[in-house]
């Protein structure tokens, strides 16, 4: 017989997880001894937040939920952030937390409160895990979690519980869902004359199309049909950037938008693959007048948001739904103006990327140099914004990125669980010097790991974005500067390589000699303080 530690862990070993990280406590020792056990294997982290977002570093290679450990009290406060970065971010993941017994909760209650009250108000869902029903808790769990749109789903272990053996019964397991299509009816007749007679249409994918494994299908329907597509931030690459159909990613650069609204605006015919409009900034809200323009919907849940409205809303299945939409449609030659190939070299030439030194040419040299599958992990801030604009992406889940909480300090721990899914793929990590100075004792966690991450660091010493606002609006400048960390010292001083560089070509032999070498390298890239004025 198992006990209850057993089971959840033997079941998340069946969903593909093969890493937990946290920190450990005396509630979740058992929890920990059991995922050993199962397979799984157990990465101490420095904080709780950072190893949330190494466990969505190895969901993006291999697909399964992450997995997050975390003690009683503290343990379980400090992870709040990735929960809700993880519910926002639609980013699949069992958050196990340990806790005293319920009886011993009545009369002690050092580092105590209601950890499901807490998670539970940002997570999918919080369990109590408890006796005859553990496996079809974990079940529920990973099912929730991978659902519609996934996200965090908490359970809380009490000691008592965890070492428990369970009665020995047929594990419970919930078929996967088939992938939903429009049913035949009048409105997927609609949908499909709106196709057959569009003669500007224009397709927006998102996060969904990853999620549902469309990226093929979408890419094949705008090629079939002639149809540009622009995406969200965590889309970049569904179609690959080097397509003349493809006008990148976008989400939060006022520059590019002012290229790409008057197109949407000009449009007659806006198709919406996944697209969840949680990762875009302001000018999103009712980028088109819903009485005027068509507007087809294909997502895996109801439009509950309110930022747009759509003509026609399909729920279920992105790939299958565009599939069905194209059945029986003859393409036709669409965009006679030419309007799209010329917003695609407008967007060019707003974000030049042949500059002699600079954020944008730190983006270029790196992204020549890595193979089409390497993945790049992008921090909050002025780089951000401006990396995501002229990165290309040529395959999807290949620039990953906090897009729609849009939390510091994650591009390092991104980086590393993905190294640790897959050691044998490129990762390379581009933070700015505040948000690699937010999570610094990771690079410790890297040096025990031996773990042979890039981290390219933007050095400023200021928050560039922020500064850049208050000037904007007429401010005095104000807690937004900074001294200069020296990251290359700290790299070697915590058994890393660390290298200063202001020009492309040592830039380019440090990204090298990094991605060849056996331990981490953090690359300092000093760069002037003005230097997105009118980037992004």
């Amino acid at each position: 017989m198992a006990t209850a530690a057993q089971l959840v862990a033997q079941r998340l070993y069946e969903a593909g997880c093969r890493h937990a990280f946290g920190i450990p406590g005396g509630e979740v020792l058992t929890v920990m001894e059991a995922l050993k056990e199962a397979g799984l294997e157990f990465v101490l982290v420095k904080h709780e937040n950072s190893g949330g977002f190494m466990a969505e570093g190895t969901f993006h290679v291999t697909g399964a939920p992450g997995v997050l450990l975390a003690t009683v009290g503290p343990g379980v406060a400090n992870a709040v952030n990735f929960i809700v970065n993880a519910e926002q971010d639609r980013v699949p993941l069992i958050f196990l937390t340990g806790c005293v017994d319920p009886a011993e909760a009545q009369t002690y209650n050092h580092q105590v409160f209601d950890h499901a009250a807490l998670i539970g108000s940002v997570a999918k869902a919080s369990f109590t895990l408890v006796d005859g029903a553990v496996d079809t808790i974990i079940d529920k769990a990973v099912s929730i979690a991978m659902d519609g749109r996934p996200g965090p789903v908490h359970i809380d272990i009490s000691t008592a519980i965890a070492g428990r053996e369970q009665p020995d019964e047929a594990p419970t397991r919930r078929v996967k869902p088939a992938p939903v299509a429009p049913a035949p009816g009048p409105d997927l007749d609609f949908a499909r004359n709106l196709l057959a007679n569009a003669e500007r249409p224009i397709l927006i994918a998102g996060v969904e199309v990853l999620e549902h494994d469309a990226a093929d299908t979408v890419a094949a329907f705008a090629r079939d049909f002639s149809i540009p597509v622009i995406t969200t931030y965590k889309a970049k690459g569904v179609l690959p950037e080097d397509d003349p159909l493809s006008l990148g990613g976008w989400g939060l650069s006022p520059l590019g938008d002012s290229h790409l609204l008057p197109l949407v605006e000009t449009s007659d015919l806006i198709l919406l693959a996944g697209y969840d409009p949680i990762e875009m900034r302001a000018s999103w809200v009712k980028p088109w007048d819903a009485r005027k323009t068509a507007v087809i919907e294909f997502s895996a849940v109801p439009n509950t948001h309110y930022v747009h409205q759509a003509s026609l809303s399909f729920i279920g299945d992105v790939g299958a739904g565009l599939t069905t939409l194209r059945d029986g449609v003859e393409p036709r030659p669409v965009w006679s103006n030419g309007a799209p190939l010329e917003t695609r070299k407008a967007l060019a030439e707003a974000f030049p990327t042949d500059e002699a030194w600079g954020p944008a040419a730190i983006c270029d040299e790196v992204n020549k140099l890595l193979p089409d599958d390497a993945i790049a992990s992008v921090d909050t801030g002025a780089h951000r914004i401006l990396l995501s604009s002229v990165w290309q992406a040529k395959q999807p889940h290949t620039l990953v990125q906090s897009s729609a909480l849009c939390t510091m300090g994650c591009a390092l721990p991104l980086a590393m669980g993905v190294k640790l899914a897959d050691p044998d793929r490129p990762a390379v990590a581009f933070t700015g010097d505040a948000g690699l100075e937010m999570v610094l004792g990771e690079l410790a966690t890297l040096r025990d790991l031996k773990l042979p991450v890039v981290t390219v660091v933007f050095v400023d010493a200021s928050l560039a974005l922020i500064e850049m606002k208050q000037r904007a609006s007429g401010m005095d400048n104000l807690g937004v500067d900074f001294g200069k960390t020296d990251f290359a010292a700290v790299a070697r001083a915590l058994g890393g390589i660390g290298v200063d560089v202001d020009n492309r070509a040592d830039l380019a032999q440090a990204v090298r000699d990094g991605l060849a070498a056996d331990t981490f390298t953090v690359i300092a890239a000093h760069i002037d303080r003005i230097a997105y004025d009118g980037r992004i």
